[in-house]
């Protein structure tokens, strides 16, 4: 097997094991030692992979967004009106949102990079243009359903696409805390969506 491929499958496999740490233990066992026993590899295969725990760490989170965006795809295109805005932009706010066993590990691993970003500028550059990356596709759905009269023409699309991420992470956060059941914290957002389509109806 080409020596490219054993490298590509090393990296995720140990990104995997990453985020399976973090996801039951938080950052804290996240240790290099600790990803390599859980990855079945030796420490060393580790260093080669990644130059140290940050750039290990900035990979979980961007493989993250890639599982989360390929599974709001997947949604989309097996929906009643995948070409709708509106099932976009549904889709797109439940998609980070935790509602099963995988989305809840995705949701604890978010949330504990979250408080490391806060002290670490490399990843919260990473976490920040991924938040930007939403916020200018939430708010281009919302236009676009503006202009097909599904949303209200009065609506503020920055700041709506803003306050629906918003509170799409805190309606995430009280999942986790097990204030709200999932379908709850869903049923909330849909409200929310709702409130903007009323004056369109």
């Amino acid at each position: 097997m080409p020596r490219q491929v054993d490298y590509d499958s090393r990296r995720r496999q140990i990104v995997a094991a990453a985020f399976a740490l973090v996801s039951e233990q938080g950052l804290e066992g996240m240790t290099m030692r600790d990803v390599a026993a859980r990855a079945g590899v030796s420490v060393g295969a580790v260093q080669r992979c990644f130059a140290g725990k940050e750039e290990l760490m900035a990979s979980v989170v961007e493989d993250m967004n890639e599982r989360v965006s390929a599974r709001v795809q997947g949604w989309i295109a097996d929906s009643a009106d995948p070409d709708s805005a509106t099932t976009m932009l549904r889709h797109t706010l439940a998609g980070i949102m935790p509602h099963d066993g995988t989305t809840l590990a995705e949701n604890r691993a978010w949330l504990a990079f979250a408080a490391h970003a806060a002290v670490t500028p490399a990843l919260a550059a990473i976490q920040r243009e991924q938040y930007d990356g939403l916020a200018e596709l939430v708010a281009l759905l919302l236009r676009t359903a503006q202009a097909s009269g599904d949303v209200r023409s009065d609506a503020d699309t920055d700041g709506e696409a803003d306050a629906l991420i918003a509170l799409a992470d805190g309606l995430s956060m009280q999942v986790l805390m097990g204030r709200r059941t999932p379908d709850a914290a869903l049923a909330t957002l849909d409200r929310q969506l709702a409130a903007l389509r009323a004056a369109a109806q």
